[in-house]
């Protein structure tokens, strides 16, 4: 498998080279979720994306996804308007089903008639992957359930069918039913996601911030400042401007264990056992 980056003055794209039938279906499924969760991110008019264009098959095997070229460099200046922005990417739903409301109970607007498109359930409309492994996004009304189930859940299947590390299943038999408790007191609503915000993919150009290479899906806000948290990159501006507009509710600190639990999981599937410790440390932590 060979990816290159082909840069020209419009546009950049994003190929994948391949020669076996069932890779090139897993290039397309990856392009296809990053162009979809391009696409969402942009329509919120929040932080700033590359404009997704085409994904196209190749005929030499792979794909090639073409999107806005844009000149970036690191993160430095903007750290506080992406912790604004980020917040108000993370707002935009439930601001929308607010609007929503509010306009079903104006004369001449009658329920269900509203246009405002709101997102009810957590998961997407398509598969997207977080690294190379697709996540599983089917919609469910509990986000509980749905982290639980097909994010940690899946991830620990993968990890079985790999090492068979019984220690992990252990540890994870113990936490699972724990997990409900670790939200009490939570107000959670299904907001987009850029789903795999580490230092990697973000930085500046001259209009300000912009974020990159996602892996989005309707999920708890808090969800995202787990990877951001992890390999650092994101200075206190970032922070305080973010909670300035989110602030963090009970059991915040808990749940970002959580959820780095996920990536360093998905590390460990992707890069093998040097995350192994650390997915196990942060499960032990948990049951203290």
């Amino acid at each position: 498998m060979e990816i290159c980056l082909v840069c020209q003055p419009q546009f950049l794209v994003l190929q994948e080279t391949v020669t076996a039938p069932s890779v090139q279906t897993k290039a397309r499924l990856m392009f296809d979720g990053e162009a979809a969760s391009l696409d969402a991110i942009l329509k919120t008019e929040t932080v700033k994306v590359p404009k997704p264009m085409k994904v196209i098959d190749l005929k030499t095997g792979g794909a090639m996804f073409v999107m806005d070229h844009v000149d970036m460099r690191s993160l430095h200046k903007y750290s506080a308007q992406l912790g604004d922005q980020l917040a108000d990417l993370h707002l935009h739903n439930q601001r929308q089903r607010e609007r929503r409301d509010k306009e079903e109970q104006t004369v001449g607007k009658g329920s269900g008639q509203s246009d405002v498109p709101v997102i009810e359930k957590y998961g997407f409309h398509i598969p997207t992957c977080c690294g190379y492994l697709p996540q599983v996004n089917e919609w469910q009304s509990d986000w509980v359930a749905f982290f639980t189930q097909q994010r940690l859940q899946h991830q620990l299947g993968l990890v079985e069918q790999s090492c068979g590390d019984r220690e992990a299943q252990e540890l994870w038999s113990q936490l699972q039913p724990k997990i409900p408790k670790m939200f009490e007191g939570a107000q959670v609503y299904p907001a987009l996601l850029h789903g795999d915000l580490w230092s990697g993919n973000v930085a500046e150009c001259s209009e300000g911030p912009i974020i990159f290479d996602p892996a989005s899906f309707y999920g708890h806000a808090e969800f995202e400042l787990g990877i951001a948290g992890m390999f650092g990159g994101f200075g206190s501006s970032f922070y305080s401007s973010y909670h300035k507009k989110l602030p963090k509710e009970p059991g915040f600190e808990q749940r970002k264990q959580l959820y780095q639990l996920f990536h360093y999981l998905n590390h460990w599937n992707h890069f093998g056992s040097s995350y192994r410790g650390s997915s196990l440390r942060i499960m032990k932590d948990l049951l203290k």
